[in-house]
């Protein structure tokens, strides 16, 4: 009977270290910037970067093109509303929103088919630079993570690795919109250490 325990022991052991993941972050609150948004008169916002060593890899390259789709719903129209809302004569105060992911691993369907949990977990940080266009002054620095479990990748056929994008898109649009008519920061999406 124990010689039977041991190759489901492998396969276990195999199962859990398929599902983590180093992507990791211990930081739950964004602080408030230095001043509200509101404050700029006007707002740029440049595409999202992926940076090394993940740039280049397609499924990370995809889900960067769904991460900026799901950006631009949402930020696109307030950015258009925000530039326009300057006072006629004002001084140009330029805010430059730099967004940037510095860490991914995404599963992609393809792999969550073949592989399912042993694909391993999806998860993404998104590190934002707000500053003063003009003068290099930082206005905040936030970051987002976002993760989508093993097991429901899984289950899902890949929809909670997908749905993983949307939420990391919404909380950096979360946290632009509600630091423009007043300085309070956010949350980051990760969980409370326990």
């Amino acid at each position: 009977m124990k010689r039977h325990l041991l190759p489901l022991l492998f396969v276990a052991g195999l199962f859990a270290g398929g599902c983590a993941t180093q992507i990791k972050t211990e930081t739950t609150q964004n602080p408030p910037p230095a001043e509200k948004f509101a404050n700029f008169t006007r707002f740029e916002m440049p595409k999202l970067a992926l940076l090394p060593p993940y740039a280049g890899q397609e499924p990370n390259e995809r889900a960067l093109a769904k991460i900026q789709e799901n950006v631009n719903l949402r930020m696109n129209p307030a950015l258009q509303t925000w530039n326009s809302a300057a006072p006629a004569g004002a001084p140009v105060r330029t805010l430059l929103i730099e967004a940037s992911i510095p860490e991914i691993k995404f599963i992609n369907a393809t792999s969550r088919v073949w592989a399912g949990a042993m694909a391993g977990s999806s998860a993404v940080i998104v590190r934002v630079r707000i500053s003063e266009k003009e003068t290099g002054k930082v206005i905040a620095e936030p970051m987002f993570y976002a993760r989508a479990a093993a097991m429901s990748g899984a289950y899902s056929l890949g929809g909670a690795d997908n749905a993983m994008l949307v939420r990391i898109a919404n909380r950096l649009s979360d946290y632009l919109l509600a630091n423009y008519s007043q300085a309070v920061g956010g949350v980051t999406g990760a969980e409370p250490a326990k």
